[in-house]
């Protein structure tokens, strides 16, 4: 559910490199201040993206200043303050929340367990703040969670319920003249993370004997083709959506993530999965 939705920062000038790590360092401090030092275990970029696009879209009051913390104990480092980085910072902790309930459900991990533990009143602080988003989550992901135990469950509707999770979040405002555009734009990130999660984990989950609805095409012929050219619909209709917004501050960095930064992780898995034929090549003596 995390880390998909990342700039690609070293295709960017280090004054845009610094600028986003303004905005990241700010969700990771409305983090500690709202919710305590444990409340910095559930900084994502996903969330910092979040915070860049409302802030371009609603261009809200906000500060910059300088500070140090463990990770930057010597330099200061500037840190970005606006009402939507607090938003983002509740979202942050509404999913992690729902993320760690997810990693107890699906391996009994402990680790989920006490995430789940460790967040569930900070959670319910986020609910009562935000209702309508916490309701959309919460629905959107019982029915997928529910969906999922079903070995006929379809891809495309698993990809439609997680794109309606990330989308709640996506909407600060439900009356706003923006919110079907941010909604949108959400919906389509969310369907494009499911479906790259789902493959990224094939493997692991087959031999784990978990659920992963990619199984049903994982032997046709140009599953491959088939996989990529899926994400880049999802991916596709989440920019189309984008586009829409009159977004001008920070739009370069906004674009780098929709257009460059989701693949990252694609392209790391690509690269080793090559890897691993080079050497099986260099093995055996001949191509598989």
């Amino acid at each position: 559910m995390f880390g998909y939705i990342a700039p690609a920062l070293r295709s960017l000038p280090e004054d845009r490199q610094e600028r986003y790590r303004s905005f990241y360092c700010g969700v990771c401090h409305s983090l500690k201040s709202r919710f305590g030092q444990a409340g910095r275990v559930s900084l994502s970029n996903d969330m910092t993206f979040l915070a860049m696009l409302l802030s371009s879209l609603y261009e809200p009051e906000g500060a910059v200043t300088a500070s140090r913390c463990a990770l930057h104990p010597v330099r200061p480092h500037a840190v970005f303050h606006s009402e939507y980085i607090d938003y983002a910072a509740d979202m942050n902790v509404l999913l992690f929340y729902y993320k760690c309930r997810d990693q107890k459900m699906d391996d009994r991990s402990a680790a989920g367990a006490a995430g789940e533990k460790a967040f569930r009143k900070k959670a319910a602080q986020v609910a009562e703040r935000f209702p309508d988003q916490a309701a959309g989550v919460r629905q959107a992901l019982d029915e997928l969670w529910e969906m999922e135990k079903s070995p006929d469950a379809g891809a495309d509707a698993l990809c439609a319920l997680s794109g309606r999770m990330l989308a709640s979040v996506f909407v600060p405002k439900p009356n706003d003249v923006w919110a079907s555009s941010l909604y949108a734009v959400g919906e389509g990130l969310g369907r494009f993370v499911y479906w790259m999660d789902a493959w990224e984990d094939l493997e692991a989950d087959r031999k784990k004997g978990r659920f992963n609805p990619l199984e049903a095409y994982a032997s046709r012929e140009d599953y491959d083709d088939f996989v990529r050219a899926t994400l880049e619909m999802m991916i596709a209709d989440a920019a189309q959506a984008f586009e829409l917004l009159p977004l001008e501050k920070d739009l370069d960095i906004l674009r780098n993530v929709i257009y460059s930064g989701v693949w990252q992780r694609y392209i790391l898995k690509l690269n080793k999965n090559a890897g691993k034929q080079e050497e099986r090549k260099e093995e055996t003596g001949h191509d598989e």
